[in-house]
């Protein structure tokens, strides 16, 4: 085994190679060689974990430096530290995002189950929205992002964050209506629509999300959408005034009349002044692919 006065020596010398400090870590049984030596000894072990994570980030050594920050908040969790060992393993994990997105999964979770013992909710909600993060863009599995900007709108409502809710609840909301999942997209925009109607700085963004409400309640059914159009300028009267609203009463005059020009006329007219994002046009394509004889495009 190779002593403490070795390790202290390599790890001071910046100097050395960075394949040096990790042969050091895997001779080396640190922790249980800490442990055995006392409280002191084992601060001494979590803070030379944390420079050698440091040194092995500088190098790019992504995976080494997750496993070093690993290691340190087990030690922080020996000693009963538990904020430091929350806070290893989201080092641990942010280094990880770079080699194993997997193995980052793993740290953000130990660290939220820190933080939801600890009762600092707001915290653990940031890394939930961390882990979707990582499950929409490497991973893509959509369905486990949105379990995961669920777990985070709950964490921020009970701790009275409503507008963060309402930001994770539109993530969603916007990947429930791509799976098809109209209903659910439905609830979570007339719930945020009605939340948002109301407050001075935020009502002029109400009209956008019944707009996408009813682009939802329309793929399901053209009743349901004049119905749903009706009741959102019964609840929200300046959404009657609003391009959207307009819109979809020419989309569903169009459907009505089993005409594609006009619903493209209309859809073209609305997009030259105000674009619409890829989001939109999926939808609105599968609302025109349902007009007879339509070939489903947009153009």
């Amino acid at each position: 085994m190779v002593g403490w006065r070795s390790i202290e020596l390599l790890w001071r010398d910046l100097d050395k190679p960075i394949d040096q400090f990790q042969h050091c870590i895997s001779m080396t049984n640190a922790t249980a060689w800490f442990a055995a030596r006392g409280h002191h000894k084992v601060e001494e072990a979590c803070e030379m974990y944390c420079r050698a994570a440091n040194m092995f980030k500088m190098a790019k050594n992504w995976s080494a430096a997750g496993n070093a920050f690993c290691k340190a908040a087990r030690l922080h969790m020996q000693l009963q530290n538990k904020h430091d060992c929350a806070t290893s393993f989201i080092d641990a994990g942010n280094a990880y995002k770079k080699s194993d997105p997997n193995e980052a999964i793993k740290c953000l979770n130990a660290s939220i189950d820190i933080y939801t013992d600890m009762g600092r909710f707001t915290i653990a909600a940031k890394h939930h929205i961390s882990i979707a993060e990582i499950y929409e863009s490497d991973l893509v599995d959509i369905e486990k992002a949105i379990a995961h900007y669920e777990q985070a709108a709950d964490y921020y409502k009970g701790e009275e964050s409503n507008s963060s809710a309402n930001k994770c609840l539109l993530k969603v909301g916007a990947y429930c209506a791509q799976l098809e999942q109209y209903q659910k997209a439905i609830e979570i925009y007339e719930q945020v629509g009605a939340n948002t109607m109301d407050n001075p700085l935020l009502k002029y963004s109400a009209k956008e999300y019944f707009f996408k409400a009813a682009l939802c309640h329309f793929i399901v059914d053209e009743l349901n959408a004049k119905i749903a159009v009706e009741k959102y300028e019964e609840m929200f009267p300046a959404f009657s005034d609003s391009r959207e609203c307009k819109l979809l009463k020419k989309l569903l005059e169009a459907h009505e009349e089993q005409n594609s020009e006009a619903f493209t006329e209309a859809v073209k007219e609305f997009d030259s002044i105000s674009r619409l994002d890829q989001w939109h046009t999926t939808l609105l394509l599968r609302i025109k692919k349902t007009i007879q004889g339509d070939e489903g495009d947009l153009k």
